[in-house]
């Protein structure tokens, strides 16, 4: 996301946001893809603001890995010295690659920072395609580990497909990371600030968005059920659904930034970061936890 977006987690706005019912908003299309999930909180830690405001990921190579975040105090400095300012929500493969996002304030490229299962770091960068954005806030790779989404800041119809930088073979890192193909979406999204594959062809995704006009709610959970896998070769599109309004507490009222989310296979618990307004991003902005159900 854009600098000033970051910024807004820091102001102190006026009047209180409204608590929405969790109820789900569908869209219906003629042969739309499985009935939407039902999420129900379950519970929260609390999210650092310095190196867990951004975004999460569970590891499952080695067997044991703790929680991986990602936050301001998370970027190396011999990566923030060559402009990469920013870090998104990271994902996992099934393998052990672990891939961060980041972006810069200016120029025409993004970079994907990964971590090899032996521990060794690479970086790959993309040049624009004509017309995407710069921002770099996520990216979620498919469960066969070979493509990676990723998506852009605002309002959008589509998500980026990517070759997985370091699994799939037809990536190096002195090569630029192309774009393979796109999932066109049936419905507009806003401001998504991370996606995790809870299937072959679903996505579950959480939005930033403040307003709620494409909805209904504001900083809704989304799921989207793709036509196909992805897999480089054609697009595929996907069937946006909001499936409830995510937790917004705080001692301090004010502008709520919803960040990253992630879902764990292992366990079926999701967890999305909520930082909180003002002065309470320093003491209860939290990761919430929900199960399926």
């Amino acid at each position: 996301m854009p600098a000033s977006a970051r910024q807004r987690c820091h102001a102190v706005l006026a009047g209180l946001v409204t608590l929405a019912t969790a109820a789900v908003v569908s869209l219906s299309v003629p042969g739309s893809a499985a009935a939407a999930d039902t999420w129900t909180e379950t519970g929260s830690d609390r999210a650092r603001p310095l190196d867990e405001s951004q975004g999460l990921t569970s590891v499952e190579v080695p067997a044991n890995s703790p929680n991986r975040y990602t936050g301001v105090g998370t970027i190396p400095i011999g990566v923030s010295s060559r402009g990469w300012n920013h870090v998104g929500d990271p994902d996992a493969s099934y393998n052990g690659y672990y891939i961060e996002p980041y972006q810069r304030d200016s120029g025409d490229t993004k970079m994907y920072r990964v971590q090899a299962p032996d521990g060794t770091w690479s970086e790959y960068v993309h040049t624009l395609s004509p017309g995407e954005a710069l921002n770099n806030s996520w990216d979620a790779i498919s469960p066969d580990g070979q493509w990676m989404l990723s998506g852009e800041w605002g309002t959008m119809n589509r998500l980026l497909v990517f070759p997985t930088p370091g699994v799939n073979p037809s990536t190096s890192p002195a090569a630029n990371l192309p774009q393979a193909s796109t999932v066109n979406l049936d419905h507009p999204v806003r401001d998504v600030q991370g996606c995790d594959f809870s299937g072959p062809t679903t996505l579950l995704c959480s939005s930033d968005d403040p307003d709620g006009s494409l909805f209904g709610i504001t900083k809704p959970l989304l799921q989207i059920d793709l036509s196909a896998p992805p897999n480089g070769s054609a697009d595929v599109t996907g069937h946006v659904t909001a499936l409830r309004q995510l937790p917004l507490r705080s001692s301090c009222s004010g502008t709520f930034e919803v960040e990253g989310i992630d879902y764990d296979r292992r366990t079926g618990v999701l967890r999305v970061i909520v930082m909180s307004p003002g002065f309470c991003i320093l003491t209860d902005s939290k990761t919430y936890k929900f199960s399926r159900g």
